[in-house]
């Protein structure tokens, strides 16, 4: 069982592509259902059938899962089967017969539009105290609202991917997907201070080609952007505590709301399919509710 985890990690990571994110989601879900299996007496993958697959789904919902998480481990699972039988560690596909719970899909939490600006307001303020690193918090806060971009793309950013002459970025998403997305003024100008005063003087050996640096002169990784996120909007009253995720939220909601069309802002976002970008029509549709019973006589 552990080493049909671990040949199933190394396909997901060699052969589709996943995300970081993605793998680690997948095999913490396929390590729970193949011990779910062993606790039934199944011994290896072969033994994983449908039974045991609706039992452990059956124990997640009783222990009070969420929709979402039911329906990413149903995800994870049906992967995970359709694998072991074209690699033969199983019979069949059992996961092809698998019915997929429903996610329940919230609204996004987003800001308004002027939260937004005192958050990036708030990040200029605080450069004359944080030096470097202000500079460069200040550049990423402005990337990830005017570009959309996710918080891993942002960490994947190098020098060359700014095409300054067209005011765009060079992204690459899940699968590997590349993709153009253009970048503000505000953004460009932002990037261009963190490197020229401030990346010189957190560039180490180490640094590489990568647009934006730890404290230690290193590729920032997801946690400290996250670390930086945060901070910042406990600067801003009554803007709700979001992560790098919050601010592409934002920015998707703030163009359908200046008039983009969505075709143009799932290109923007990277969406697969057009079913994910229509979750921001409903953020936008929610606001127009709110300021229709807020104005009009008689709502």
């Amino acid at each position: 069982m552990a080493s049909a985890r671990d040949e199933f990690v190394r396909h997901l990571r060699a052969e589709r592509g996943s995300s970081a994110h993605t793998v680690r989601a997948y095999a913490s879900d396929i390590g729970g259902l193949l011990e779910h299996a062993r606790r039934m007496g199944r011994d290896d993958p072969a033994g994983v059938d449908l039974a045991v697959l609706r039992s452990w789904l059956a124990l997640q919902r009783s222990s009070g899962r969420a929709r979402a998480t039911l329906a990413r481990r149903a995800a994870a699972a049906r992967t995970f089967t359709a694998w072991a039988a074209r690699a033969g560690l199983a019979p069949t596909d059992a996961g092809a017969l698998l019915a997929t719970p429903r996610g329940g899909r919230s609204l996004p939490g987003v800001l308004t539009q002027g939260e937004a600006r005192s958050l990036l307001d708030a990040a200029a303020e605080a450069v004359a105290d944080t030096g470097p690193l202000g500079l460069r918090d200040l550049a990423i806060l402005e990337v990830l609202y005017a570009s959309g971009v996710r918080v891993a793309e942002l960490c994947g950013l190098d020098i060359d991917d700014i095409d300054r002459s067209r005011r765009v970025l060079r992204v690459v998403g899940k699968g590997d997907k590349e993709r153009t997305v253009p970048l503000g003024v505000p953004a460009l100008r932002a990037v261009d201070d963190w490197l020229s005063r401030g990346r010189p003087d957190v560039r180490t050996d180490a640094s590489g080609p990568a647009l934006f640096l730890g404290a230690r002169g290193a590729r920032i990784d997801v946690r400290t952007v996250r670390r930086v996120v945060h901070a910042m909007l406990a600067k801003v009253p009554g803007a709700p505590d979001l992560g790098p995720h919050g601010l592409r939220h934002s920015a998707a909601t703030h163009l359908l709301d200046g008039g983009a069309d969505l075709r143009s802002v799932q290109e923007l976002l990277g969406h697969a399919t057009l079913s994910t970008t229509q979750l921001y029509t409903h953020v936008s549709v929610e606001r127009l509710k709110a300021t229709y019973e807020r104005a009009h006589p008689r709502a």
